[in-house]
């Protein structure tokens, strides 16, 4: 496939542990209609063998949505694949950069990048099990490994499996001695070879993603390469999305957060309805009006009443408020 077989990957958000859950996966959606959306990363060993309703299901509001894979067994992916694409994900991914010491134990994440020749496997046994695209998402190399050699490997180790599209986090990981939380700040970032490997590899998408912190970033990158994953941005500051179909997708929608936050009522309500806790999809506001009058009042009103028994639309609406009332102040006083 060329990059113009992928349009929503010019934008997506990067799949992240304990945050892109579903309900951080709806609110996302109400910003953006085109933003490709990527599920948290789960095991093939509990695609395989665990509640499959709570760990694949999610809400067809939130297409295109991708499924990203932990795993290093063929068979178990291409298993578990299939599964992923009955339950109507719209790509299936694999994790190839995650630098837990859970996931390396588990002989998958970013210690794959040191068996490329078992991801190409595992690849070939994904896009054989399934009609939707099998991508793949690594780092540049880990630890020890030149990043020139070992990025290059995987990738055309890969395209000869028939993957077509790679998402590349431009850092190392370093497997002994930095946790996760600093495997995603300080190896330094190689955007350059990143955008080096599009050139030379031109028949493939590629999608660039660490440290971008905005869609300024985001649309430079897009000037070398086929799509930009924003991870801890989107998150922190989910707003910013409310200007990806307008900006990078050349739409005319906007959303601003007070339209994102009526527009999630529908889904939060009938969450609620099905005995969902408020909290389980509130947290994944509070970076709504980062930056705003009234950004305090609002975190606090959710945080605080959010996570009481029987708390419902009602707390949302009380934050809304603390916020519209503080914005109103600013305007009278200006």
């Amino acid at each position: 496939m060329t990059a113009t077989a992928y349009p929503a990957h010019r934008l997506s958000v990067a799949p992240m542990m304990d945050w892109t859950d579903r309900h951080c996966r709806a609110l996302h959606r109400t910003l953006s209609r085109r933003a490709l959306l990527y599920t948290e990363m789960v095991t093939t060993g509990a695609v395989l063998h665990g509640d499959r309703g709570r760990l694949l299901g999610f809400d067809q509001v939130e297409h295109p949505v991708a499924l990203q894979l932990g795993g290093s067994d063929p068979k178990d992916l291409a298993e578990a694949a299939r599964i992923g694409e009955a339950e109507g994900y719209d790509e299936i991914n694999l994790n190839v950069g995650c630098p837990s010491d859970r996931v390396q134990s588990g002989r998958f994440g970013a210690c794959l990048m040191r068996e490329p020749e078992l991801v190409a496997e595992c690849m070939a046994a994904i896009g054989a099990a399934v009609k939707v695209p099998a991508t793949v998402k690594c780092r540049i190399g880990v630890d020890e490994q030149e990043p020139e050699e070992a990025l290059f490997r995987l990738v055309d180790l890969c395209a000869g499996a028939g993957v077509s599209l790679f998402v590349v986090h431009a850092r190392k990981a370093w497997l002994k001695g930095l946790s996760p939380k600093e495997n995603r700040d300080i190896p330094p970032l190689d955007y350059p070879l990143v955008r080096r490997l599009k050139r030379e590899r031109p028949e493939l998408t590629i999608v660039i993603n660490g440290g971008v912190a905005d869609l300024d970033e985001a649309q430079a990158h897009l000037a070398e390469v086929d799509g930009v994953m924003l991870g801890r941005a989107a998150y922190h500051t989910p707003d910013l999305l409310g200007e990806v179909d307008a900006r990078i997708f050349g739409d005319a929608r906007r959303v601003d957060a007070f339209e994102a936050v009526e527009l999630y009522r529908p889904y939060v309500a009938a969450q609620l309805a099905k005995g969902t806790h408020l909290a389980a999809m509130t947290r994944h506001m509070l970076g709504l009006f980062s930056g705003v009058p009234g950004a305090r009042a609002w975190r606090r009103i959710l945080t605080v009443e959010g996570v009481k028994a029987g708390a419902g639309l009602e707390v949302i609406d009380k934050a809304l408020a603390a916020v519209s009332g503080a914005d109103q102040g600013v305007r009278k006083s200006a």
